[in-house]
């Protein structure tokens, strides 16, 4: 035999730990079934339709493994271990995202760069802004060509504003008294 001596009450938390994982496996298959769906609705493109039901089936089986784990050992500890590793993976995957989008927050509220202006990049790239969003500015190139740039890459960058200088003399000049 294996060695190891169970008492039923040990059995049958591994039971229900077994249970506890086929459990959030249907839960997966029936979740990302809903997330297919509410996807092909919006008319989401398929190859993220299918990237979004593999990331609902991978969460759900996590924290089945997680529960099961949990119910098995008898221990919350396994499944609060799980969600801090779960956070932290998390957290390094929307780093940049976040980034972008704390960037345009301060890039809007700031105003030095404005729809409409002609600006310069760092990395050769010009344009006229066309659109100033919380995570992206659109530019139009010269040949009429449309560049996303992430805020975080104006924010973070040497940017040069091409605007007529009666322009920006206007707006320093301090309002006349009333």
């Amino acid at each position: 035999m294996l060695g190891v001596v169970l008492d039923w009450t040990e059995l049958v938390y591994v039971l229900a730990g077994l249970v506890a994982f086929v459990l959030f496996a249907l839960g997966a298959r029936v979740a990302s079934g809903i997330v297919v769906e509410a996807l092909r609705r919006r008319q989401v493109r398929s190859d993220m339709v299918v990237i979004g039901r593999r990331v609902v089936t991978i969460i759900l089986i996590g924290v089945g493994i997680l529960a099961a784990l949990a119910f098995a050992f008898q221990s919350a500890n396994v499944a609060i271990i799980g969600i801090v590793l779960a956070t932290i993976i998390a957290s390094f995957g929307v780093q940049d995202l976040l980034k972008d989008y704390v960037s345009g927050y301060y890039l809007i509220l700031e105003r030095h760069i404005r729809v409409g202006d002609r600006i310069s990049m760092e990395l050769g790239q010009s344009g006229t802004v066309t659109e100033l969003k919380l995570r992206v500015t659109l530019l139009k190139t010269e040949t009429g060509d449309l560049v996303v740039v992430p805020n975080s890459e104006l924010f973070n960058k040497a940017v040069t504003v091409h605007v007529r200088a009666d322009v920006r003399a206007a707006e320093t000049k301090p309002a006349p008294p009333e």
